[in-house]
């Protein structure tokens, strides 16, 4: 277990990343590579990327460089998801190159401790060699991450509909007793589930704040620094729905004929703020029974995507949801009711 320790200060400086992390999706999808755990979630992706990896010529880079160095074990190298990950792809991997290599080398030597590195990895610590290094990481992400980042995103963004409503009922507190299964708040102590094979471990914040970054890709335990000194963060999964069931052929047209009845765009339209089935009920003026038949609808045709909060749900637009509405409203006008 990792138990965070939060003042008053690290409260007022607690936030939710507005977007996924690229260093850490890279890791964590490799992990999915690696592992059949959370495979149901994604059968899509995993089947895509082993393909793009094939076609782009990748998949030699991807078993003698990166797997070695991003096991699905209790460790990788921190340096390996930089801090400033958060702010996009170029900062993190500018701050990578940006590590001293005498941390690099120690972390390392820390990996080959615990878990066994390559060979080959020691001359991280060289500039040079990392340069290459990221040039893989680059064109990994471009292959695997890149073709899935609209869904990424949409998801993100459900997740953080999910956390403001939180954060606007209770406070931070409020958002951080809401985390889910992996995390319980006893102020002002965060407790948080860690894999079983790591001691427990204690994380003082001191002020710092914490960042909470949801990731697609990482299934299970959250995952934080290793180095209790640097910036803190905690990447936590995002709780995945079970799959739709696969689209027919016939059915876009299908589904998009659905769309015409006023409650179903009304239930559409609620979503673009995101809404719970009972709201979306209250909205539309039918039973909460029949909003949920209207939601599984947008959500089958790909329109929303559904968060459990709870004893609740929360439907927010996908990016092709918010195209149609934008289409929608382009047609009738905002003036009136859509019907």
């Amino acid at each position: 277990m990792l138990r965070i320790h939060f003042n008053d200060a690290d409260l007022a400086r607690t936030r939710l990343a507005p977007a996924p992390d690229p260093l850490f999706e890279i890791a964590a999808s490799m992990h999915r590579l690696q592992s059949s755990r959370g495979r149901w979630a994604h059968a899509g992706w995993y089947r895509a990327a082993r393909q793009d990896l094939r076609e782009k010529g990748l998949e030699r880079a991807l078993r003698s460089v990166l797997l070695p160095l991003y096991p699905r074990a209790a460790y990788f190298p921190d340096f390996l998801t930089p801090s400033s990950g958060v702010e996009g792809l170029e900062a993190g991997l500018e701050a990578l190159l940006a590590t001293p290599a005498e941390r690099v080398a120690e972390e390392v030597g820390i990996l080959d401790r615990l878990i066994g590195a390559p060979g080959w990895a020691g001359r991280l610590a060289e500039h040079e060699v990392r340069r290459e290094f990221v040039g893989v990481l680059r064109a990994y992400y471009g292959a695997v991450v890149v073709p899935h980042q609209e869904r990424i995103q949409a998801r993100i963004e459900a997740e953080r509909a999910v956390r403001g409503r939180g954060l606007l009922h209770g406070g931070v507190e409020g958002m951080l007793a809401g985390l889910g299964p992996m995390f319980r708040w006893g102020p002002p102590v965060l407790e948080v589930a860690y894999p079983r094979q790591t001691q427990d471990r204690d994380l003082y914040l001191n002020g710092r704040g914490l960042t909470l970054v949801p990731s697609y890709f990482n299934w299970g335990e959250p995952v934080a620094f290793a180095d209790p000194g640097l910036p803190p963060l905690l990447w936590y999964s995002l709780l995945h729905e079970p799959a739709a069931r696969p689209l027919r052929e016939e059915d876009p047209e299908r589904s998009l004929a659905h769309l015409l009845g006023r409650a179903r765009a009304v239930a559409l339209r609620a979503a673009a703020g995101g809404a719970t089935t009972g709201e979306i009920a209250r909205a539309a003026g039918v039973s909460a029974s029949a909003a949920s038949r209207h939601a599984t609808v947008l959500r089958d045709a790909g329109l929303v995507t559904t968060v459990r909060h709870g004893s609740a749900v929360l439907h927010t637009l996908t990016p092709a949801g918010a195209a149609v509405l934008r289409a929608a409203r382009g047609a009738v006008g905002d003036a009136g009711p859509l019907s």
